[in-house]
């Protein structure tokens, strides 16, 4: 789900983000890397002064969460059951492939990412490990990164490749994470593999007015226009923007997954 692409229609989730090189880094928690500092550049900015915004470095899961992870988590924590998890958290399609409450099945492979997740179940699991989900300005400053470069936005080969995994239907069963080269941060499954949810999901499209207004975080989605944005020639960030913004917390879908943040502090 994301950086700079080619041109298609205007839905989907905010990207461009122009990351500066990597700082010395601290050891980081198992399965996480360092991502930046770096500069974000939201498709549609909050207001004149927000056209970039800086983030600071943070530290993210190197693969998406997997239907094994998940499987512990539940497991662990059987509020998260499909079969005990509150509706209202959760819609009727949470985890439906697994074969039952607390089993995958022969049909799901444990190392493939964990799909059919809400935003609540996906924040509860990152809470359990001490972590958070990612915010979409982080979530894009890593994803804007190449296999070379921490900006790829000027590879056009790396561009044709994202936007071409937004064209094609759904392909089922997913692989699994971590097979595919990783990213200049070391990250694997940015993209080509499915959505993943964010902490702020629905913030592309939300005014700075009413942030300041306190809007309650599982309230943050909206539609999505062409008017006024960074780049109209950007469809992958747009389809980004379009997906993020029609989404509630309770929502799934059978290709949306995510991984865990964390903040990190990196030496002056």
């Amino acid at each position: 789900m994301l950086p700079k692409v080619g041109r298609m229609l205007a839905i989907a989730c905010a990207l461009s983000s122009t990351a500066a090189a990597a700082p010395q880094r601290h050891p980081a928690p198992a399965g996480m890397t360092l991502v930046g500092p770096g500069v974000y550049e939201p498709l549609y900015a909050a207001s004149p002064a927000e056209r970039t915004v800086s983030v600071s470095a943070f530290l993210l899961d190197r693969k998406p969460v997997t239907n094994a992870e998940f499987l512990g988590f539940v497991r662990r924590d059987p509020r998260w059951r499909r079969d005990q998890v509150k509706r209202l958290l959760a819609d009727e399609g949470y985890l439906k492939h697994w074969a039952a409450a607390d089993r995958l099945g022969n049909g799901v492979r444990a190392a493939s990412p964990v799909t059919g997740v809400s935003w609540f179940a996906a924040k509860a699991f990152c809470v359990e490990r001490g972590a958070r989900l990612p915010t979409e300005r982080e979530w894009e400053l890593a994803a804007l990164a190449s296999e070379t470069g921490a900006d790829g936005s000027q590879d056009a080969r790396w561009l044709a490749r994202i936007l071409s995994f937004y064209s094609k239907p759904a392909s089922l069963p997913l692989r699994d994470v971590g097979t595919a080269r990783p990213n200049f941060w070391g990250i694997h499954d940015m993209h080509g593999l499915i959505w993943e949810w964010v902490y702020d999901f629905g913030a592309s499209l939300i005014a700075a007015d009413s942030r300041e207004k306190g809007d309650a975080e599982q309230n943050r989605f909206c539609g999505a226009s062409g008017a006024d944005s960074r780049d109209p020639g950007d469809y992958a960030a747009f389809m980004r923007v379009a997906f993020r913004s029609s989404l509630q917390a309770s929502f799934t879908t059978a290709r949306l997954g995510f991984r865990c943040a964390a903040d990190a502090k990196v030496p002056s």
